[in-house]
């Protein structure tokens, strides 16, 4: 039986390019970049490499751009760091109901320790309305936290008015863009965000890697203390190997956007079809924005099914699908997303993300239309 990887929002296969550029570091260099000597001196010259490509990749300087664990600690950086630093001049924070737990948690713990959040409500669509955001400042206002594209629907956000909204109000603006980068052209130059979050391993680079995009003007205060590593801004020997394998995916992905997109696109059209041919177009539910959306990540709802119905259904059939994010789909509690979003019980109860990458084909949407057909056949006949 021939498997079909449909989970790629949650983590991508990586590039045989990728994981060769990786191999190739691990085994012919193995210094330590903060050390002296020759080897030491080699790794850090591939270190500055890797930064120098993806900052231009990027759209940064080199000096804006810190090698991180991944999108987590990321988030978590961009939150903490830049709340103490601008504490003195106000303890309120804005973000949005439907944010990643990497935000939403950190945003737990800064409301323990005195800070306020406002959680900006959404759209049927899971969009986010200027208004509300412009409701939301007040005098004590430091930090907005906006992911860019939803990882659960899909759903952009207007991040351009949302961000020139904060630099006329002078409030640091952070964007979670670990969902868009390779979807959308990402130049932070020309965005008007002061801190933007990415991740490796959704773009068929390594687990275990990421970045942060810290403008020149702020200083961030460190969360990991121990070294001098990272302009003193993250502590920790860095994952060399990691780094290289992420700058790659980087190039990888920046040189084939467009193309992306649009096969991303094409495979979402051919499912949707696929789906209206096999079960009818009454019997599913698309949801998120109808335009807005990023092209990778689509979220339907089966009505007549449950999630962990057709989740089972589907896996036991070779096809990995997800009922929401990563880090919550070990159990199936109702999608915090979905809430937010207003929808109905029976749409939150029997909703599947689908999202697509490397390797798939427009023959494994017609396959996965299918498997949804036979399973929904047998509930039917069930009843």
């Amino acid at each position: 039986m021939n498997s079909i990887y449909l989970d790629h929002a949650a983590s991508t296969p990586i590039h045989p390019d990728v994981a060769q550029v990786m191999m190739n570091m691990m085994t012919e260099h193995y210094g330590n970049a903060s050390s002296v000597h020759l080897f030491g001196r080699d790794a850090k010259r591939t270190l500055n490499g890797a930064r120098d490509q993806a900052s231009r990749l990027l759209g940064c300087y080199p000096d804006e751009l810190i090698f991180t664990s991944g999108g987590t600690e990321s988030d978590n950086l961009a939150l903490f760091g830049a709340s103490s630093l601008v504490s003195h001049k106000g303890r309120h924070i804005i973000t949005s109901s439907i944010e990643h737990h990497a935000i939403l948690h950190s945003c737990t713990e800064l409301e323990r320790q005195g800070f306020k959040i406002t959680y900006l409500p959404v759209d049927s669509t899971g969009r986010i309305q200027i208004q509300d955001v412009v409701e939301a400042i007040t005098d004590e206002t430091i930090l907005i936290s906006i992911m860019y594209g939803n990882n659960e629907v899909g759903t952009i956000q207007p991040i351009e008015e949302i961000g020139l909204l904060a630099q006329s109000r002078g409030i640091l603006f952070h964007v979670d863009a670990v969902q868009a980068l390779g979807v959308l052209p990402i130049s932070c130059a020309d965005l008007p965000v002061d801190l933007m979050s990415f991740s490796a391993h959704k773009i068929n680079g390594p687990q275990g890697v990421g970045a942060l995009y810290i403008r020149r003007s702020i200083q961030l205060n460190a969360q990991l203390h121990g070294g001098l590593q990272e302009k003193k801004r993250r502590a920790g020997t860095e994952n060399i190997a990691g780094i290289v394998g992420f700058t790659k995916a980087i190039e990888l992905v920046s040189d084939r956007c467009e193309e992306r997109k649009d096969y991303y696109l094409l495979l979402r059209s051919t499912l949707l079809l696929a789906l209206e041919r096999v079960i009818g177009s009454d019997s599913f539910i698309v949801n998120g924005h109808p335009t807005e959306f990023l092209p990778h990540i689509l979220n339907i709802s089966f009505p007549e099914l449950d999630s962990e119905t057709l989740l089972m259904g589907m896996d036991m059939g070779g096809i990995a699908v997800a009922s929401g994010s990563a880090c919550t789909s070990g159990s199936l509690e109702l999608s915090h997303v979905l809430g937010a979003m207003k929808l109905s019980e029976s749409i939150m109860r029997s909703a599947i993300r689908f999202s697509f990458g490397l390797g798939n084909t427009t023959e494994e949407m017609e396959q996965t239309a299918q498997m949804i057909g036979t399973i929904l056949h047998r509930v039917r006949n069930r009843t």
